[in-house]
C-alpha cells in the first residue's frame, strides 16, 4: 500500500473554517462514515471521511460541538458526493445530524449495474488499485478515543481512492449505456432517508437464525428471550448479542431449563448466570405460558396484492438473468411492494410510485404492468 501523507484531522472547532474553504467549490468529494454499532444499543456516526484530490480529512464529531458548518457543501447538488454504498450513510447523515445529502454518486451502484461480481470496496480497491484495506478494522470502536493510527489509517483509504474508483467505474457504466439508470438509482437513494418504506418492516425475530427450525412452543420461549434480551440491550446500551448471543437463546429455548443449575447445564457461563440468570428464568416461564408467535408469511397484504408482488418476482428475476445482475438492479425492493401494493394502471400512475424513476419507467414500464396485468390471470 503506498506511503500517504497524515490526513487532516478536524477535531477542534477552529479547524472547521479551513476544511469549509478546502471544500467549497469542488467538483466532487469522497464521503465516509464510521458507526460505533457493535459496541451500543443506540449507534451514532463517530467520524466523518472526505476526501479530496490532494487531501483526506477526518471530521471528529465526538469532539467537535458542533459540525453543522459541512452541511451546505453536502447538501449541494453541484459538488458530486461519491459514496460506497451509500445507503446506510445517508440515513446516518440524516438521523444524527438531519443532512440531506444531494448530488450523489455510489460506486457500489455503479460497480453493480456492470454486474461485478466482487463489488465490496476492498474487493473492488484490490481489483482496480491493488491495494487491500485492513479489514479488522470494521470491527473497531469507532466511539473510543484516541483513534489508533491503523484506525486512522483504515478510515481515510476508505476515501482516498473514491473518486478515481468513481471515474473508471462511470467510465465503463456510461459506455455501457447505463447513465441514466444510474442517475436514477442516485435520486433513489438520496430519497431514501425521506421515505415510509413500503415494504412492511420484517419483525426481528423472524430474522433470528434457527428460528423457523424451533416447534411452535420453543419458539414461544424463543420471543420471549427475545424480548427481554432486547430490552435489557437498551437499558445497558449495548449491542444485543453482548447481552447474550442468539445461538444461546435458541439453545435455552430448546432446553427450557427452570433452574440456574440447569441454565449452566445447559452451558451458560457463571459469569452470565450471576448477571441475569435469574432475569432469563422468568423470560423463560413467560414463553412457557405464552401463545406460538406465527409468522406472517403474506406481508400484510392482501391476496390480490399478494398475487402482484408474486408475478412482479418473476418478471424482475428473469430481467436479472437476463442481464447478469442482481434482481435490485432492475427494480429495487420498495419500488416492487409500492407497485404490488398500489396497482398502478398506467405508465403516468406507475411514475408516480418512488423509487422507479424516467429509466426504468422507459425501459420496463410496459413489461411491469403487463406483469401486474398477468397476475389477475
Amino acid at each position: 500500500m503506498e506511503r500517504l501523507p497524515p490526513p487532516v484531522m478536524i477535531n477542534h472547532a477552529e479547524k472547521i473554517p479551513g476544511l469549509l474553504s478546502a471544500l467549497r467549490g469542488l467538483a466532487r468529494i469522497g464521503v465516509d462514515t464510521e458507526s460505533n454499532s457493535l459496541y451500543v444499543y443506540r449507534e451514532r456516526v463517530c467520524l466523518l471521511q472526505i476526501s479530496t484530490p490532494n487531501q483526506d480529512y477526518l471530521l471528529d464529531p465526538l469532539s467537535l460541538p458542533d459540525i453543522s458548518g459541512v452541511k451546505a457543501i453536502l447538501e449541494d447538488p453541484r459538488t458530486e458526493k461519491v459514496f460506497h454504498a451509500a445507503e446506510y450513510d445517508l440515513i446516518c447523515l440524516r438521523r444524527d445530524f438531519g443532512f440531506r445529502v444531494r448530488g450523489l454518486f455510489d460506486t457500489h451502484a455503479a460497480a453493480r449495474s456492470l454486474g461485478v461480481k466482487e463489488y465490496g470496496l476492498n474487493a473492488l480497491l484490490v481489483a482496480e488499485f491493488g491495494v487491500k484495506l485492513d479489514k479488522t478494522m470494521q470491527r473497531a470502536n469507532w466511539g473510543k478515543r484516541p483513534l489508533s493510527d491503523r484506525q486512522i489509517d483504515y478510515a481515510r483509504y476508505d476515501t482516498h481512492y473514491l473518486l478515481p474508483l468513481r471515474d473508471r467505474l462511470a467510465e465503463r457504466a456510461y459506455a455501457a449505456g447505463y447513465r441514466e439508470e444510474l442517475r436514477d438509482e442516485f435520486e433513489r437513494l438520496e430519497n431514501i432517508p425521506e421515505l415510509e418504506p413500503e415494504e412492511p418492516e420484517s419483525d426481528p425475530f423472524w430474522r433470528l437464525r434457527g428460528v423457523l427450525e424451533l416447534n411452535p412452543a420453543q419458539r414461544a420461549v424463543l420471543q420471549s428471550l427475545f424480548e427481554w434480551r432486547e430490552n435489557e440491550a437498551q437499558r445497558i446500551d449495548r449491542p444485543p448479542f453482548h447481552v447474550l448471543p442468539v445461538e444461546t437463546m435458541t439453545k435455552l429455548a430448546q432446553e427450557a431449563p427452570g433452574s440456574l443449575d440447569d441454565l449452566a447445564r445447559s452451558g451458560l457461563n457463571e459469569r452470565t448466570i450471576q448477571q441475569y440468570g435469574k432475569a432469563i428464568l422468568q423470560a423463560i416461564a413467560r414463553g412457557k405460558g405464552r401463545p406460538p408467535p406465527l409468522p406472517n408469511r403474506n406481508f400484510g397484504m392482501d391476496e390480490r396484492s399478494q398475487a402482484r408482488l408474486e408475478a412482479l418476482r418473476k418478471w424482475r428475476k428473469r430481467r436479472a438473468e437476463e442481464r447478469g445482475v442482481e434482481s435490485d438492479i432492475i427494480l429495487c425492493r420498495d419500488a416492487m411492494f409500492r407497485i404490488a401494493r398500489h396497482a398502478p394502471p398506467s405508465i403516468a400512475a406507475l411514475s408516480e410510485i418512488p423509487g422507479v424513476g424516467a429509466f426504468r419507467l422507459n425501459a420496463y414500464g410496459p413489461e411491469i404492468l403487463a406483469a401486474l396485468n398477468s397476475s389477475t390471470h
